[in-house]
Parts: structure tokens; sequence; C-alpha cells
């Protein structure tokens, strides 16, 4: 089977429907939630993203197949005054899992840090989703802390 990580251009009108196609996937599986997006996300996500100098998203195909997805968000890490790359989705295909399709987006994700000179990489994921908990490891993620006795950092959020 032949991978190809491509980092999309979001007015490309077949990765657009790609990256749509694969994060409603996602959306729907119980790591995404179960519930397909709603119409004024798959609407409107792309040409909002488009608008975002710091937003990246790298489409997995193989065999010329959407298979994987990593959309991911360019920040600034004020401790060390250098960009970082949070990794906001991944998620690989349900037919498509079980193939490394995970490492190698996380291997070009990588590339592309490297390059532009980032001090990181972050993510947060569901603790109970112990196959990406794996993949991350397996890569090389850890768990976040400044200091062991402070303990690990929690993400949290406020709906708006």
């Amino acid at each position: 089977m032949k991978i190809e990580i491509k980092k999309i251009c979001y007015k490309n009108q077949q990765q657009a429907q790609d990256l749509i196609f694969l994060l409603n996937h996602y959306a729907m599986d119980p790591m995404g939630g179960g519930k397909e997006l709603n119409p004024y996300v798959t609407e409107n996500l792309v040409a909002k993203l488009a608008k975002l100098a710091h937003a990246s998203t790298y489409i997995a195909y193989a065999n010329e197949k959407p298979a994987g997805l990593l959309n991911c968000f360019e920040s600034l890490s004020t401790f060390s005054a250098k960009p970082l790359i949070n990794i906001h989705d991944l998620m690989v295909h349900s037919d498509y899992r079980g193939l490394g399709i995970s490492q190698e987006m996380l291997k070009r994700l990588v590339d592309d840090a490297e390059e532009q000179g980032c001090c990181k990489i972050t993510l947060e994921v569901l603790e109970g989703n112990k196959v990406a908990l794996n993949a991350y490891k397996k890569f090389g993620f850890e768990n976040y802390q400044l200091d062991p006795e402070v303990g690990q950092a929690i993400f949290m959020e406020k709906k708006l």
C-alpha cells in the first residue's frame, strides 16, 4: 500500500472535501464524540482555516484515498520564545488503522516543525483513548509537567 502525507491547500476543492470527510468520520467515532459534524461546520470550516496563517492540515492518502487527518496550529512558547505546534486533531480512518499512518503523519509534522524552528509539539488526548495514547507514547510524547511535585498539566475548557 502506498502511503503519502500531504500538507494540504485549503483552496484545493478535493483536499477540502477530504478534510471534511475525515473529520466527520472522526466526529462519529466514540473518541470524537459519536455524532456527525454540524452542517455549519461542514460548510464553513475550510474557509475559516484558510484565513488562519497559523493553521495547517495534513492528510494521509493510502493508494490515493483519504486515510488520515492531522489538524494543527502554530503558537508561541513564552518560556522558550520560539514557535510551537499544537495538534488539535489526529485521526486515522477505521479502514486504515494499524498501518502506521499516525506515525508517518507525526514524522512529517516533526520534520516541518523542526524546519520552522519550533521548540515542541503539544496535543491533548482523552485518557480512555488507549490506542492514541500508545501511538503518542511510541512516538515519544510524554505527559507534561514542570515539576513532579506540582503534578501533571490538566487540559480544561469553558464553553461559550
